[in-house]
């Protein structure tokens, strides 16, 4: 049925408040009204409610995340790139380990295209850091394929790349609540990355975004702590989940295992975006403890996935060697230089 028939609505909210479940292409064509601004308010809302009271399914998330990626601004890429992404949600008030781990795997040889946007859970999302950090976030395909040739990282602002996504906006921010919104992110990203490291911080959608991406063909892993951050921590294990050739093997990492010291949560705690800058600049500087451990941590696994070490112990090594030869820094000032220059 095309999201344009009168009877689109009823029967995909019918459909989903009776427990059923919608198609790959139903969920492309509910999410294209969406974003095209065919749905109203209270079909938007209706669905967003339904959908999270029974749960999504792989082909729900996988319609969803087509239709997005189709209405995106694309960008071209100069090889296979890798990012780095989390769904957020946590509330744990780390700082940006994510972003702090691209910034190393750029250092250390990976193309990186990070994919992000403003805090909502927490004190200082990617795009308050970077911005913070002086790199321009606002800019559009040319700017983000120029920080790519010249710095090898580049970051999309996902309102400047998603510009229909803000027919869902209004709604989202008067639900407060989370939706499958939240879990779009890492699957949307307008360089279609070859490699991801994806962490979620519900446990119950972990093994959904895992199966997405093997749909895809993309090397990835998808990983959650188990004191439920959406990084891989350093406070205990973590959950794997190995996407390789289309298939998702699960297992866990832990930091003991490659000789890292065990942190609290408290030792991971950030701030806003000045303190979390703060941080940021002290650990890329080489400053040591525990929040170099788990930059290095999340930088090697990320490249491990990017081919760029042939396991996470080995990814680990090349991440401490980026940030103890300057690499590190000089990328990140490379990178605002650039940035600033493409913004004009």
């Amino acid at each position: 049925m095309d999201e344009r028939d009168p009877g689109f609505w009823p029967h995909v909210l019918g459909l989903l408040t009776d427990g059923g479940s919608l198609s790959v292409e139903e969920a492309a064509a509910a999410m294209r009204a969406i974003m095209e601004g065919l749905a109203t308010p209270a079909q938007i809302g209706g669905f967003l409610v339904a959908l999270r009271a029974k749960g999504p399914t792989v082909d729900e998330l996988e319609g969803l995340a087509r239709t997005a990626l189709e209405l995106a601004r694309p960008v071209r890429v100069p090889g296979p790139v890798l990012d780095t992404c989390g769904t957020g949600g946590d509330r744990a008030g780390t700082f940006n380990i994510s972003t702090l781990g691209a910034i190393v795997a750029a250092a250390a040889g990976a193309t990186v295209a990070k994919h992000g946007n403003r805090a909502a859970s927490s004190h200082c999302g990617s795009a308050d850091l970077l911005e913070a950090l002086g790199v321009r976030i606002d800019l559009g395909p040319e700017g983000v394929e120029r920080c790519l040739a010249e710095a090898g990282i580049a970051f999309m602002f996902a309102p400047v790349f998603h510009p229909a996504a803000a027919h869902a906006a209004p709604v989202r921010r008067e639900l407060r609540i989370p939706t499958v919104f939240n879990f779009l992110g890492p699957l949307t990203n307008p360089a279609r990355p070859a490699a991801q490291v994806v962490g979620v911080s519900d446990a119950r959608m972990l093994r959904l975004v895992a199966e997405v991406l093997a749909r895809r063909g993309v090397r990835a892993k998808v990983v959650r702590g188990e004191d439920g951050l959406d990084e891989v921590t350093t406070t205990g294990p973590t959950v794997v989940l190995d996407v390789r050739d289309g298939a998702v093997v699960e297992g866990t990492l832990d930091p003991a295992d490659l000789g890292l010291a065990r942190a609290t949560r408290e030792d991971l705690r950030g701030g806003d975006a000045a303190e979390n800058a703060r941080i940021a600049r002290a650990v890329l500087g080489g400053a040591g403890g525990p929040r170099r451990d788990v930059v290095l941590l999340n930088a090697g696994v990320a490249l491990e996935v990017a081919g760029r070490a042939a396991d996470v112990e080995e990814g680990v090594e090349l991440a401490a060697r980026a940030i103890d030869r300057g690499r590190a820094a000089e990328v990140l000032e490379r990178w605002a230089e650039v940035s600033r220059s493409a913004a004009g």
